[in-house]
């Protein structure tokens, strides 16, 4: 009798809901809405710049080209040193980093002393200067470069400009250094700071095609590569290796790396921030000389 009732209360105890450290949810497991990584941000869904003023969907004519395969300027110009194919991604979820198509920022306008135009981006000198340099957060190591932006002040004047460098701190984020040339547009230079909005754009009146330059010290053993003339961001470029594509990082000074020279020389393949792919092949390693290709980015 003594055995069975002890039999019934070891059951009953087992039954019992514990007490103990298990709660059911595994070690380590992230909390429903808070991000399991990229402690950066670059990844983050909400725009860094601050609260957008218009954060519904992208424009129409944005949603309506979005599915588009790439211009008919895409093979308007061919090279003659190399061969190029487009391919659409547009089913792909969209490369964008920090600065999102679609979304109307606020922020300050500067002005600066652009010179001859050159900036952080290292394009070169420009023969527009309707240029502005970006803030440190949203130049995001380069990925603004080659950017173009539509901005505009409460007064009802907007301008066009293009991303060719970098503002350093104090510069917030939203905010944008403008070349006189470009500020003038807006507003008297002597306003200082001026209240704007600011939206990515992908223009009509980009280049019919993009290029390739390889920097200073590029070869077969180590090789920087940059891409001029994009209508879009660029969000990543890729070589041919014997293993299949190879992404190459990204540096402030807005080159992409390959430091042990694995692919250069190889078949380049470049994605904008809408997704979509082009490549391009027969590019020799010429340091400094701007190659140019036979595409270019849809229009969005």
């Amino acid at each position: 009798m003594l055995t069975a009732v002890a039999a019934v209360a070891c059951l009953a105890v087992a039954l019992v809901p514990g007490s103990g450290t298990d709660t059911g949810r595994p070690a380590g497991a992230a909390v429903a809405g808070t991000p399991a990584g990229d402690p950066t941000g670059s990844g983050s869904a909400e725009p860094a710049t601050g609260a957008p003023t218009d954060s519904a969907q992208p424009s129409a004519s944005a949603s309506a080209a979005a599915s588009a395969s790439p211009s008919a300027s895409a093979s308007a110009r061919p090279s003659a040193s190399a061969s190029a194919s487009a391919t659409s991604k547009s089913a792909a979820a969209p490369a964008t980093g920090r600065i999102r198509p679609g979304v109307s920022y606020q922020g300050v306008a500067t002005a600066y002393e652009a010179a001859d135009g050159n900036g952080a981006c290292l394009f070169g000198p420009s023969g527009d200067m309707m240029i502005a340099a970006m803030n440190t957060t949203d130049y995001e190591t380069s990925r603004a470069c080659g950017a173009y932006v539509l901005v505009k002040a409460a007064n009802g004047a907007s301008i066009t400009v293009r991303i060719v460098n970098e503002c350093p701190l104090p510069c917030a984020p939203g905010q944008l250094d403008l070349s006189q040339q470009a500020f003038a547009k807006l507003a008297d230079l002597k306003v200082g700071r001026l209240s704007i909005t600011w939206t990515l754009l992908s223009p009509a009146s980009a280049p019919d095609t993009l290029s390739v330059r390889y920097k200073t010290g590029s070869s077969q053993y180590w090789c920087a590569i940059q891409v001029i003339g994009h209508r879009n961001p660029v969000a990543a470029l890729e070589m041919r290796t014997a293993s299949g594509w190879r992404r190459l990082s990204r540096t402030s000074y807005n080159y992409f790396l390959a430091a042990d020279g694995n692919g250069c020389g190889a078949s380049i393949r470049i994605t904008d921030i809408y997704g979509e792919q082009l490549t391009v092949d027969g590019l020799a390693v010429k340091p400094e000389v701007a190659q140019p290709t036979r595409v270019q980015f849809a229009r969005h």
